[in-house]
C-alpha cells in the first residue's frame, strides 16, 4: 500500500522548512524509526524519522527546497518490507553501473560528496572552488559547517615578496536555513507587536551566594548549577502573582489565553544559529530538576539538532546576552509569547548600604519587552518589582526550591 508521509507539525508557529539533506533514495527499503531527511527550521535542525518499513517511493523535494508543514514530503509502499536491513540503489547490481565502470573515470580534484556537510556548504564550497575533504569540520562527527568555510576564506594569501599581501573583496552568501525562516519569524514579531521596553538593575549578591551553597551540595563534574535555574524558578513563583506575562492573545486579538504551564524557554547560541527550547511546567520542578534540564536542552540546542517538542509551547523567553557581553538590550519578543527579558552581564559595582557605608554589590541590568496590547508599563514594573525581591532575598522562595 502506497501513502505519503505528511510532515508534521514541527515548531511553534513554523508553516514550513527548509530540506537540508535527504538520508534515502527514491527506491531505499527503509525501517520504522529509521531518519529519513533532515530539515532546518527557524529554530533547529530536525532529524524527521518514518512512521512505517517500506520502500521509499517518490521523494517530493530536494534539497535546497523549502517543504509545507501538513504536505507530502515523501511517498512510501509499506508493503514492500522484503527485507529487515535498508537497502540503497548502490548496492543493486546495475547492468549500466558495470559498463561505466569499465572506462576510465577521471577523478574530480574538488569531489566533495564524501564529506560530512549540508548542501548549503556544498554550494558555498563549489562557488569558492573549495575542496572540502581540505577543511578541518567543527561540527558534531566532524561535519564542516558554514562558519569552518568562511573561515577557510578569510586566511590571508602566501607573502608575496617581502611583505604579507591580503585580498580585500566583497563576498556574497546565500541567506538559507535556519537564518532565513528565523529572519521571517523575527520580521512577523516586530511588524504584528507592539513592542516597549522596561529596564531595571537587580542586586544579585546574595542570589550568587545561595548559587554557590547548592553547587557545592549537589553539583558535580556531570551537573552543573548556574543562576539560570534560580531565575527561572524566581519567575515561574512571579508568574502565579502576575498571570497575564504567561498568556497569549489569538490571531485576530479577539481572545486572550491565561497560560497553566510555565513553559520558560532559554535563547541558546547554537551552532546553526539561534535557538530558544523551553523548560516545561517549572512550576512544578525543583531548583535541581531545572537545573538538569536546562543542562540537558543546552546541549541539544548547541549541537543544532534538537527534539521539536523541547522548541514547541514556550510562554517566557529569558535571553542572556550577558553571557556574550552587554549591558543591556531591547529584546525581541518570541511570538505568540506577549514577554521577553534580556539579562545583561554582572558587575562589581559601588552602592551604599542600609548605613550609608559604600559597599560593592553584584549587580546584573534586565531589560523586558512587553507586548504593549496585552501589558502596560505599570504591569511589567510590578511583576520586575516582584521577581527582583526574589531574586535580592532569595530565602523567601527557598521552600520552593530544591
Amino acid at each position: 500500500m502506497k501513502t505519503d508521509f505528511i510532515l508534521p507539525d514541527i515548531g511553534e508557529g513554523i508553516i514550513e522548512c527548509e530540506v537540508i539533506e535527504w538520508k534515502v533514495k527514491e527506491g531505499d527499503l527503509i525501517k520504522e524509526d529509521q531518519i529519513v531527511v533532515d530539515v532546518s527550521t527557524d529554530k533547529a535542525i530536525v532529524e524527521i524519522p518514518s512512521m512505517h518499513s517500506g520502500r521509499v517511493t517518490k521523494l517530493y523535494y530536494g534539497a535546497g527546497d523549502i517543504a509545507k508543514v501538513h504536505s507530502p514530503l515523501y511517498a512510501i509502499d509499506i508493503n514492500d518490507i522484503q527485507t529487515s536491513e535498508p537497502v540503497s540503489e548502490e548496492t543493486k547490481p546495475d547492468l549500466k553501473l558495470e559498463l561505466v565502470k569499465q572506462q576510465p573515470i577521471a577523478k574530480d580534484p574538488l569531489d566533495n560528496s564524501k564529506v560530512l556537510t549540508t548542501p548549503a556548504v556544498r554550494k558555498l564550497a563549489r562557488q569558492n572552488d573549495l575542496d572540502l575533504s581540505k577543511i578541518s569540520g567543527s561540527g558534531k562527527r566532524g561535519r564542516v559547517l558554514k562558519e569552518d568555510v568562511l573561515r577557510h576564506l578569510d586566511k590571508p594569501l602566501a607573502p608575496i615578496g617581502p611583505t604579507l599581501v591580503a585580498v580585500v573583496q566583497d563576498r556574497r552568501e546565500p541567506i538559507v536555513g535556519v537564518r532565513k525562516i528565523m529572519a521571517r519569524h523575527l520580521s512577523d514579531s516586530v511588524s504584528s507587536i507592539p513592542h516597549f521596553t522596561f529596564v531595571d538593575e537587580i542586586d544579585v549578591t546574595e542570589l550568587i551566594k545561595l548559587r554557590a551553597s547548592l553547587k557545592v551540595r549537589y553539583g558535580n563534574d556531570d551537573f552543573k548549577i548556574t543562576l539560570m535555574p534560580l531565575l527561572m524558578k524566581a519567575l515561574s513563583l512571579s508568574l502565579l502573582a502576575f498571570p497575564i506575562i504567561n498568556s497569549r492573545v489569538d490571531s485576530d486579538f479577539s481572545e486572550l489565553t491565561y497560560l497553566a504551564s510555565h513553559n520558560i524557554g532559554m535563547a541558546v547560541d547554537g551552532k546553526t544559529g539561534l535557538l530558544v527550547p523551553n523548560v516545561k511546567d517549572v512550576q512544578q520542578r525543583s531548583i535541581v530538576e531545572i537545573a538538569q534540564e536546562i543542562g540537558r536542552l543546552t546541549g541539544a540546542a548547541r549541537s543544532g539538532i534538537i527534539s521539536p517538542a523541547d522548541l514547541k509551547g514556550g510562554t517566557l523567553t529569558v535571553s542572556n546576552i550577558g553571557a556574550i557581553g552587554g549591558i543591556s538590550a531591547a529584546p525581541i519578543i518570541n511570538k505568540p509569547e506577549v514577554a521577553i527579558v534580556a539579562l545583561g552581564k554582572i558587575q562589581g559595582l559601588p552602592r551604599f548600604d542600609s548605613n550609608g557605608q559604600l559597599v560593592e554589590r553584584q549587580i546584573m541590568t534586565v531589560s523586558w519587552s512587553g507586548d504593549h496590547r496585552v501589558i502596560d508599563g505599570a504591569t511589567i514594573a510590578r511583576f520586575n518589582n516582584h521577581w527582583k525581591a526574589y531574586l535580592e532575598t532569595p530565602d523567601t522562595m527557598m521552600a520552593n526550591m530544591i
